[in-house]
């Protein structure tokens, strides 16, 4: 087993690294937690306006009410990540950030068809549709920001602006250096936007959704692309690298992406469309004392071993595991490189997903509604919140008795080996 794990560490572990400081990837995660506070509250207002023991009548007037602190947050989250990818992007450019993000969410927009409405049979008015602001539009926002972010940084990087003479105060300098990279930026994206409404007859966001957005939400909402989402997650934690930063860096707008048409079938009281969204991959895997579900791990270790260690550790462990942080036992145990529990850390989250999986396709435990949930609300009621349902939690439960029987073999022979160590040493 050691010589195995050394050959997969060897082979694995260069190309973690290079994937865990891509600039790129960097960017969007950064771009997704600037989004996160806003994206909180949407879901509190949705979760508040539809708690399950409301009327019909009730939701519905609460809908109203306060149903625009949901649309004008979760409803729209492309316009906040477009703008992320832009300002995070130009920073790493060493150009001025704000600018790159107007400029990333301008293009982003001019690509976006706006709906004609008519009065007495003529034009009025055009407007943005939600859907192209929030699930429908996520991947044509990123596209474009990137895009847009690069091209502005580099015509600046090239001197291509208005320098105005010392004394004029900086806004105003600024604004005026961000001129002629954000005019030139944005005719391309002008440029395109008339090329494929005149020549195809279309527009960008339903060619982007129809070819590359559903087939890649497909994917990452199927149970083989989530195991093995899941697999690498652990696989990159038993080598001391932070394998749920390094895959949501890749899977998150795929999740995301599938977290926002749920909770938009959620609030028209629709189906949900998807069991597999980001707020199944939290609540499901690291809802449950952090990566790979451990707290029922640290309870063991805390009440059930014998030894000194595994006593220490998990009682050390257990109020940040309720929490859901677990690096303590992740590096106190430790989790990583120890060989002996290689196969309780991999199989029992893939063991558990599956199950999840299965049960919510059954329809026998419900299906994440598609709030974002707060991944340190403690287990149970982080899982009641995400699926509005008390079966949530259940589920929950359930979960971590699965993974503590799968766990505790593994456990108990670390956990002899250690009184073997005390007894040989006292012996000495």
């Amino acid at each position: 087993m050691n010589g195995f794990i050394d050959k997969l560490s060897e082979k694995l572990l260069p190309i973690a690294g290079k994937l865990g400081q891509n600039k790129y990837l960097l960017v969007l995660r950064d771009a997704f937690m600037l989004a996160f506070p806003i994206t909180m509250f949407g879901s509190l207002v949705v979760v508040i306006n539809n708690l399950p023991f409301f009327s019909d009548e009730m939701k519905g007037t609460l809908g109203t009410l306060f149903g625009s602190g949901q649309n004008a947050t979760m409803s729209i989250l492309t316009i906040f990540v477009t703008f992320g990818i832009g300002y995070y992007l130009s920073k790493t450019h060493d150009v001025d950030p704000v600018y790159g993000g107007a400029v990333s969410l301008a293009s982003y927009l001019i690509l976006t068809p706006f709906v004609m409405t008519l009065e007495s049979g003529e034009v009025v008015s055009g407007v943005l549709t939600l859907d192209r602001l929030g699930a429908k539009g996520m991947f044509v926002g990123m596209i474009a920001a990137f895009i847009a972010a690069e091209i502005y940084s580099r015509i600046t990087k090239k001197g291509i602006v208005i320098k105005m003479p010392d004394g004029v105060p900086t806004a105003v300098s600024k604004s005026f250096a961000a001129m002629i990279p954000a005019i030139l930026t944005l005719s391309v994206f002008t440029i395109v936007n008339a090329i494929v409404t005149g020549a195809f007859d279309t527009n960008l966001h339903d060619f982007v959704y129809n070819v590359i957005q559903q087939p890649l939400t497909g994917l990452g909402s199927g149970l083989p692309a989530t195991l093995i989402a899941v697999f690498f997650v652990q696989l990159l934690w038993f080598f001391g690298l932070h394998g749920q930063i390094i895959v949501n860096s890749v899977m998150d707008p795929i999740w995301n992406t599938l977290m926002l048409e749920n909770q938009e079938a959620f609030k028209a009281g629709e189906e949900l469309p998807h069991i597999v969204t980001k707020s199944f991959m939290e609540m499901y895997t690291v809802g449950m004392g952090g990566s790979g579900s451990t707290l029922i791990v640290v309870i063991l270790m805390a009440f059930v071993m014998k030894s000194r260690q595994m006593k220490d550790v998990g009682r050390l462990a257990l109020a940040p595991g309720i929490f859901n942080v677990n690096e303590p036992v992740i590096f106190g145990m430790p989790l990583v490189l120890n060989a002996s529990i290689f196969i309780p850390w991999i199989l029992a989250p893939l063991v558990t997903t599956t199950l999840n999986y299965i049960v919510m396709d059954l329809g026998i435990f419900p299906t994440p509604t598609g709030v974002s949930v707060p991944w340190t609300v403690p287990v149970f009621f982080n899982g009641m919140l995400a699926t509005n349902s008390v079966m949530g939690g259940v589920l929950q439960l359930i979960n971590m008795a699965i993974i503590g029987l799968i766990w505790f073999p593994f456990l108990k022979v670390v956990d002899k080996a250690n009184l073997r160590s005390v007894d040989l040493s006292t012996a000495e």
